[in-house]
């Protein structure tokens, strides 16, 4: 434990703080296995640390990002490790615990990289398990890939009554759910954990990318990984939407309907409207930005368009590219009001057309006077 210490994540379990790491040896850095440390103490920042030692694995390779969960009432713990009978790089295993740093029984393996994606940047690798549950289903997000620009987050997925450490109830998409995006300028996003935001009504996702994409030398080497927050959403089919990792700033907002409440705006073809089941989900994402035309308003960016903003257009709603004119400043720029229809909610008074409100009418956005019941209500929109 003198040589790399890294990929520490916090668990609260029975009344106790742990935390969970990896360390290499001082005479063999890359002799990289996972450890333990335990906090009896109520507050986990001035308590007593003690180290519960390394968490012993049938096989004695390299392993790495060990984390804990419970389903049922059962504790697993999922790590990353390589096994030469398989072949080169790091596999996602499963196992069951018989306390909170030792596992009982014959380690599963539940995923390998084998899609190109996984193995892209010339690695192959599958590392970095996370865990969130939500309606009677287990996900596990993975990273997989060279931890340059190819990093990427992949996910798994079982049913909580299923049987966890039998590798078939395990099912992986064609695709990664979460990767780098050239137009926020995010690269490599991966190693992910989950957290809840304060208020308890979101869950979050935490993660580390890079501004950049071209890296000099070997990727490891780079040290300009940083720590990322962003919301995750939910589909209607139950699982995660994870989006994009959206551009450094202020975190976008999305728009649900008042009066269609599973409905939320987006841009499609560049055209605003409000939709269901929005794909993908950062067509419905928008950062509430100091207005173009200044005068207390604000302006709706595009979350995957940068530079994009709804404006309106002959009273048709659209997202447009900033042209840096007076009149697209004008027609891109409102006042928040409290919402017509209930002032828990916002709505958007056009600035250089006053008295009219960005409202929905055929599921399409206008400007129009709300002079009507209705019209308020479509006018009104909750921030998520």
């Amino acid at each position: 434990m003198g040589g790399y210490i890294w990929a520490p994540e916090i668990h609260f379990i029975d009344g106790k703080w742990y935390i969970y790491f990896a360390a290499g040896a001082s005479w063999d850095v890359w002799r990289i296995r996972p450890y333990v440390l335990e906090c009896t103490a109520a507050n986990s920042i001035t308590g007593t640390w003690t180290e519960k030692g390394r968490i012993v694995l049938p096989l004695d390779t390299f392993s790495l990002d060990a984390t804990t969960f419970a389903v049922n009432g059962t504790r697993y713990l999922s790590w990353a490790q390589n096994d030469p009978a398989v072949g080169r790089g790091t596999n996602i295993y499963i196992a069951q615990m018989s306390s909170p740093w030792t596992i009982t029984g014959t380690p599963v393996m539940i995923s390998r990289p084998t899609a190109a994606w996984e193995l892209a940047g010339g690695a192959t690798v599958n590392e970095g398990p996370a865990v969130i549950q939500r309606g009677g289903k287990v996900f596990m997000t993975f990273s997989a890939a060279a931890t340059d620009a190819n990093y990427c987050m992949g996910l798994l997925t079982a049913s909580a009554s299923a049987d966890l450490l039998n590798a078939s109830s395990w099912a992986k998409p064609a695709n990664p759910v979460f990767a780098s995006f050239a137009a926020t300028s995010q690269y490599g996003p991966g190693h992910n954990q989950f957290t809840v935001s304060e208020d308890g009504k979101w869950d979050i996702l935490v993660y580390h990318d890079r501004s950049y994409r071209d890296i000099s030398g070997a990727p490891l080497n780079d040290p300009n990984r940083r720590t990322r927050v962003q919301k995750i959403y939910w589909k209607a089919d139950g699982t995660p939407d994870f989006g994009i990792p959206v551009a450094d700033g202020l975190t976008p907002i999305r728009l649900s309907s008042y009066n269609f409440p599973d409905r939320f705006v987006r841009h499609w073809e560049y055209r605003a409207r409000i939709e269901a089941n929005v794909s993908p989900l950062a067509d419905s994402q928008f950062r509430v930005v100091t207005g173009l035309a200044g005068s207390g308003t604000v302006s709706l960016e595009s979350a995957n368009f940068p530079g994009y903003f709804l404006r309106h257009k002959n009273n048709e709603v659209w997202v447009q590219k900033n042209d840096g004119t007076s009149l697209f400043a004008g027609d891109a720029s409102f006042t928040a009001r409290a919402g017509l229809a209930d002032s828990a909610g916002v709505s958007y008074e056009s600035h250089n057309h006053p008295g009219r409100y960005i409202r929905h009418y055929n599921y399409l956005l206008y400007i129009q006077a709300a002079s009507t019941t209705t019209a308020r209500a479509d006018a009104t929109f909750y921030t998520q």
